[in-house]
């Protein structure tokens, strides 16, 4: 099923490129895997996926050390500060930092094993309180103060958008993010690297595209509905 639901999401997000006028290879597919056994993401491996999203740390760290090490791990999940240590050299990219002292909490554990963390913003564009994140409005007084961190270098902004029904809903949460993207990126900032919108999953990443998205997460999409282990 999942080479067949590959396929599918592929054509999906091709399509959606060529509706918006975009090349394809701007768009990078997630696999998020998180709860799904290690056979699944072999399979999707073996499909062409290096990219793969993992919501907790610990899922991150065992799969890590089992599966190819030409595999970039994305962190998309929300991060504690106490556990950074555990991804700081393992993740390619952290995409959850919502806070400025979880972007201290990254500097200091990457200068400990130095290296430079990647990490994405996460912005609550529609600053539903069930969600981490910035508000828009202090995002850049965040990206400023992050952005003279030695050891940590922003390339972008991630946001979740709204569980709806029809898709749609969430073009303008993509528009207001993607503009203020395009902001930042004339801004210029000295140590941010603003190339990577990651924004739009299963329900809603062919409207991500369509307004700006460079990293899609699609999980449901690519694997079926959530497999819990030890259950």
């Amino acid at each position: 099923m999942v080479r067949e639901n590959l396929e599918e999401v592929r054509k999906r997000i091709l399509e959606a490129c060529k509706r918006a006028g975009r090349n394809p290879e701007e768009v990078t597919l997630i696999a998020v895997s998180k709860t799904k056994p290690v056979d699944m993401l072999t399979e999707a491996y073996n499909s062409g996926v290096r990219d793969f999203g993992e919501n907790k740390v610990q899922e991150l760290t065992e799969k890590c050390s089992v599966l190819p090490e030409d595999i970039r791990w994305h962190m998309i999940g929300h991060l504690q500060r106490n556990k950074v240590k555990q991804v700081i050299d393992k993740a390619a990219l952290i995409h959850s930092v919502d806070s400025i002292r979880l972007a201290e909490q990254i500097q200091e554990e990457a200068a400990k094993k130095a290296v430079i963390a990647d990490i994405l913003l996460e912005i609550n564009v529609a600053e539903e309180e069930s969600k981490f994140g910035f508000k828009l409005e202090e995002t850049e007084a965040a990206i400023r103060e992050i952005s003279t961190f030695p050891h940590v270098k922003i390339k972008g902004l991630m946001t979740i958008a709204p569980f709806v029904e029809n898709s749609e809903e969430n073009r303008p949460v993509f528009q207001k993010l993607n503009q203020f993207y395009v902001d930042m990126q004339r801004k210029n900032i000295d140590n941010v690297n603003m190339t990577v919108l990651s924004m739009g999953m299963t329900g809603d990443y062919e409207v991500a595209i369509e307004e700006g998205a460079t990293l899609v997460r699609v999980g449901t999409g690519i694997f079926g509905t959530r497999y819990y282990m030890n259950t």
